[in-house]
Parts: C-alpha cells; structure tokens; sequence
C-alpha cells in the first residue's frame, strides 16, 4: 500500500496531469504560447529608479538592483522564515507540554470513562488545541509572507507570485504537518524505561505512544485535523460570502426598498457581490497541495485520507460552482500555458512522500521488528519461512524484565500486585529490547535491539531506491503528449508547411509569367 500510492498519486496522477495540460494547452493555442516581457513592478522601479542599466534583450535602460542588496534582503526574508518555523516548532512544544502534563490528570480522574481511557482523551483534546493553533497562526503567516516578499523586491509581478507562494506553502505545510511529524518519529522515542524515565522540569514523564503502537496516536491526529480543516475551508469559501451577501442585500433594502432594489439592473447587482480573493486562485491551489500532501506523506498510518479527500472534492466542486456563479464577481481571466511553481511543489511532495512512508513503516509500525523475529529469533528462525506459525512468542520477546524494587520512588505502584496474582509482584513487563535487571550490564540494550536498528536503516535504504526507480521508470514510460495529439500537433506542422511551399510555389510563378510578359528571359531559372 506504502509502495504504491506515492507511485499512483506522486508519479502516475503527475505524469497523466502532465498529459492532460499539454491537451488543454493546445485547445487553448497556448502550446508554443511564451509569456512577453513582464513589465517591471511599479514598486521596483520607485525604489531602484536612480540606478540603471541596459535590458539585453530590449536594449532599453531599465532600473537595476544590485547584488548585494539583493542578497541581503534574500538573508533578511530567509531569517524571517526560519523565525516563523522556529514558532510553530515552539508552539508544537506547548503541545507537548500540554500532553505531558494532562495524560497523568486524566489518569486520576475521578470520573472512571476518562480514567481508564486517559491517553485516548490526552491525544484528542491535544489535536483539537493544535487545530486552533494552526488556524490561529494561518492568520499571522499570511501577513508575514506578505510582508517578507516586499522586503526581497521582486523585479516582476511572476517573480513576487513566485515568491508569496513558496512562502505560504512552508508556513502552512510546516504549521500543518509538525505536530504529525512529532507523533511519527519523536513521540514514545526518548522517554527512558522505568526505574529511569526522563522526566520533563524533572517532574512530568514524557509520553509514550499507545500500547498498542505509535500508528493509532498518528491515525487520530491525522483523521481529526484532517476532516476539521476540510469542514473550515468548506464554510469559509461558501458560508463567509453567503453571510456578507446576505448582510450586502439587507442594507440595500434598508435604502432602497425592496422595489428599488428589484430594478437594479443586473451589472449593479452582481457589482453587488463579493470581490475574488486578491490573490485570485490562490487558496484554491494552496488547499489542493496541502490536501494533496496530507494524502501521499502519512498514508501508510491513515489510509482513509485519500477515500476523505476525494468525498471533499467532490462536494467542494459543486461549492465551487456555486460561489463562482452566484456569490462571487466575476473573475478577470488571463493567460497561462501550466500551473507554474505549484508543479514543482507536488513534485517536492511526491519524493517526501516516498521518504516519510519510508520511515512510518521502518520507525512507526512493528513491521520491521516482525520480520527480524520470524526470520531471526522465533520458531522458524534459520528456515528461510516467515508464516503465521513463526510468529508465535513474538510479543513476549518484544517485552523486557524488570524489577519492580527498582521504581523510583516517584514511580512506585500503589499497589503490589497481590489482589492479582495472591503474591507480591516481583517482576513486571515492559515494551523494549533491554537486558534483565541482574545481567553484568542491567537494562542494557540486548543484540536483539541491534539487529532491529540494523533491519530499520537497510529497509529505508532499499525501500527509498526501489521506489524511486520505479518513479523514474514510470515517469520515462508515460509520454508527456499523448499519441493523438502528438499526431494532431504534426499534422497541423505538415498542413502549415504545404500552405507556405504553395504560397511561394504560386508567388514564383507568378514573377516567371510577368516576367515572360514582359519579354524579360533568364536562362536556368527555378521553375
């Protein structure tokens, strides 16, 4: 599954948008369409108008922005966006923060539902927060990347769009994907083991994952995010303009009446509407390639994200249509033969899509300690087999001994075990490869850890090439132009051809006959 939506939806939906661009491109006569030479920024010319220098290709002065200067603002914007970054991974700490120190208030809860079910309540008030914090900090990134790609001065209006947008998309893939990335391959992964946990302001135990694996912490993160983003976006692109048309209409009938409003002609009523976005298709594309991430990265710990993504779009085209139609101006179109930088973003997403499903299954799942027990420790190690049978006693050597005399006193049960088994405890179990308490090394890590490290890092290696070579593979068997239009395109190529050797043809002999009329002869002339 891993192996085959990043080629499905990375390459093969990449290649066959390549194909289907190229059709559009040529119904639109946009194939061989280039762009003219922009016009340069009002703002760049204001601010580097005294210095000059001649345009190569026009041959006309133009202003000219030095290479320091500009260098300068680029180490400037780049410090910005590293600043910003720095908050969300701060603001992802407070989150981490927040779970450590709630999953042990939920575990002495009174009430015994969220008692006994404390990580479970932890993990989705800890989402719900992020999701506000997120939105929260979509409002401040907008303004900061509008006010980083003024600071850098982009010499053209394609440049400065270039610019924004690369920069909007790290704040919000960053903003979107942190708290998921934590959970992935940080949560669980430094909590020490018990008689020597790593404590937080040495008073709080950090968190460990479910015990039944850090996928079903990574599934609710990502299952709750995802439909609550989905269900906001929804009622922003639609409900936000339906309320403001609402509330428009209600002040004109206040002054007009209803009868004066009903002879407005109808350019005045859809003037009435609301205006596009300022930055025109913008949101719309942000929304698919953020979408379009969150089901490639993560989709081996959540594999309804693409069957919620396709419901979404889905009922997003309709809501689409609609605002369009009825609640929005309409929009000023303009030329364009691609989708600009935002293919080479899906493209950038598609190779991390490959190393983070990588990393789920060889760091998150269990898959890999599995196989190293079937093949290596269980009951069929050596036979070259790995069958349900070889799986029996895996859980009890995935566990470590411990013994219970060894708690912290912070850490001492409340109990000693007798209610359960008639006898004080002696040992008790936990999840990790660790040496026994009376082995020359107590709580070492046994080989057993090794030979798992050893499996994790060998099948990120031969997962990552074998994917990507067959990307590649994929990528050089699907042409870019598809057969018939490539056929179209050289028929048209040939149609042209023939006309301009009949025009010349015709024009040719036209000269001989009036030169003939004229009793003008040449010998060896071209016929």
């Amino acid at each position: 599954f891993c192996i085959f939506f990043p080629l499905a939806l990375a390459t093969v939906f990449l290649e066959f948008w390549k194909r289907r661009r190229a059709v559009i491109a040529y119904d639109w006569d946009l194939i061989d369409w280039e762009e003219e030479e922009e016009e340069i920024r009002p703002q760049f010319e204001a601010k580097y108008s005294k210095k000059e220098r001649m345009n190569p290709i026009s041959g006309k002065p133009e202003p000219y922005q030095a290479f320091a200067d500009k260098c300068s603002r680029l180490i400037v914007s780049a410090s910005g966006i590293f600043f910003m970054i720095c908050v969300v991974i701060a603001a992802v700490f407070g989150i981490v923060i927040y779970r450590v120190v709630t999953v042990s208030t939920f575990a002495a809860f009174k009430w015994a539902l969220i008692r006994n079910n404390s990580q479970v309540a932890t993990t989705g008030t800890a989402v719900c927060i992020n999701f506000c914090i997120i939105m929260l900090l979509n409002v401040l990134y907008e303004k900061v990347a509008l006010f980083l790609t003024n600071l850098e001065q982009p010499r053209t209006e394609s440049e400065w769009e270039n610019s924004f947008t690369l920069k909007m998309f790290l704040f919000q893939f960053v903003n979107l994907n942190s708290s998921t990335f934590y959970i992935a391959f940080f949560l669980g992964r430094f909590t020490g083991h018990p008689g020597a946990y790593l404590r937080l302001i040495n008073r709080w135990r950090l968190e460990e994952c479910h015990p039944s694996g850090c996928l079903i912490d990574l599934c609710m993160q990502m299952g709750i995010i995802m439909v609550l983003k989905q269900t906001w976006n929804n009622f922003m692109e639609l409900g936000y303009p339906l309320i403001q048309n609402w509330w428009t209409r209600r002040k004109l009938r206040q002054e007009y009446g209803t009868q004066g409003r009903t002879s407005f002609p109808q350019w005045e009523k859809d003037y009435n509407l609301q205006p596009m976005n300022a930055y025109g298709l913008f949101d719309e594309y942000l929304e698919m390639i953020l979408q379009f991430g969150f089901t490639t990265i993560f989709v081996a710990a959540f594999p309804l994200a693409p069957l919620l993504a396709l419901l979404n779009n889905i009922i997003e085209i309709r809501l689409d249509a609609y605002k369009f139609v009825t609640q929005w101006r309409r929009p000023l179109a303009s030329r364009a033969k691609d989708i600009g930088i935002w293919y080479g973003i899906l493209e950038g997403i598609g190779i991390l899509s490959v190393i983070t499903n990588a990393f789920v299954i060889a760091v998150t799942s269990d898959f890999i300690p599995r196989l190293v027990y079937a093949y290596k420790y269980g009951p069929c190690a050596g036979q070259g087999e790995a069958g349900q049978k070889c799986m029996v006693g895996y859980v009890n050597a995935s566990l470590s001994v411990f013994l219970v005399s060894d708690f912290e006193n912070r850490s001492e049960p409340t109990s000693n075990g007798s209610e359960f088994s008639g006898s004080p405890l002696k040992y008790c179990r936990y999840r990790d490869y660790r040496d026994p308490p009376h082995s020359p090394v107590p709580y070492g890590y046994t080989l057993q850890f090794w030979h798992v490290l050893a499996a994790r890092l060998a099948f990120i290696i031969v997962f990552e090439h074998l994917v990507f070579c067959i990307k590649h593979l994929i990528s050089y068997l699907i042409p870019d132009l598809p057969k018939d239009l490539r056929d179209r395109m050289r028929r048209e190529k040939y149609l042209i051809q023939e006309m301009m050797y009949e025009a010349e043809l015709e024009r040719l002999q036209k000269e001989r006959k009036e030169r003939k009329k004229n009793g003008k002869s040449y010998h060896n002339e071209w016929p």
